[in-house]
C-alpha cells in the first residue's frame, strides 16, 4: 500500500471519531472540549484521578477554560471532583460512575462495529494493529507535547 494511501486512511479513521465524539457531545449537551476533557479523565489512574492542572497541560486550555468546562462535566452528571486527603489544596477529577451509563449507551453500537471488524481477523493480525496504533498514539502524543512546550 502506498504511503499516500496509508495516510489517508489513518486520516478517515481519525476524523470518524472526531466526528463521533462531536455528535456525542452535541446529544449530551457539551462541548467538543468537554468530550476531550472526559476522555483525558477516563485515561487517568483512579484514584487518585486526574487534576484540574493536569487537564490544563493535557488539552492546552488556560485554568479558566478549565474551570469551566469541569463545571459543565459535573452539570451534566459525568465527573466529581474531591480534595486529596493528605493535602487538601489539592483536587483530583474522577469519572462519575452514573454517567458509564450515558456514554455505554451511546458508544455501544461503536463497540459492535470495534467486535465485528475484530472477528475479520486473525489474533496475530489484531495483534499488530494494536501494536501499530500503541505506537501512533505515542508518537503523536510526544509530538504534540513537543509542539506545546517547543
Amino acid at each position: 500500500m502506498a504511503q499516500r494511501e496509508f495516510a489517508r486512511l489513518l486520516q478517515g479513521l481519525a476524523s470518524e471519531m472526531n466526528l463521533l465524539g462531536h455528535d456525542f457531545a452535541d446529544a449530551s449537551g457539551l462541548h467538543a472540549t468537554d468530550v476531550q476533557a472526559l476522555l483525558a479523565v477516563l485515561r487517568a489512574p483512579d484514584p487518585p484521578g486526574i487534576t484540574p492542572g493536569g487537564l490544563r497541560t493535557e488539552l492546552g486550555l488556560t485554568s479558566g477554560a478549565v474551570t469551566a468546562v469541569l463545571d459543565r462535566l459535573e452539570r451534566a452528571g459525568h465527573v466529581h471532583r474531591s480534595r486529596d486527603e493528605a493535602d487538601r489544596r489539592q483536587v483530583h477529577v474522577h469519572y462519575h460512575p452514573g454517567a458509564a451509563r450515558i456514554a455505554g449507551e451511546w458508544f455501544a453500537p461503536v463497540a459492535e462495529c470495534t467486535d465485528r471488524v475484530r472477528a475479520e481477523f486473525a489474533p496475530e493480525q489484531v495483534a499488530t494493529v494494536v501494536r501499530f496504533l500503541t505506537r501512533m498514539t505515542e508518537e503523536l502524543a510526544e509530538l504534540r507535547r513537543e509542539r506545546r512546550t517547543g
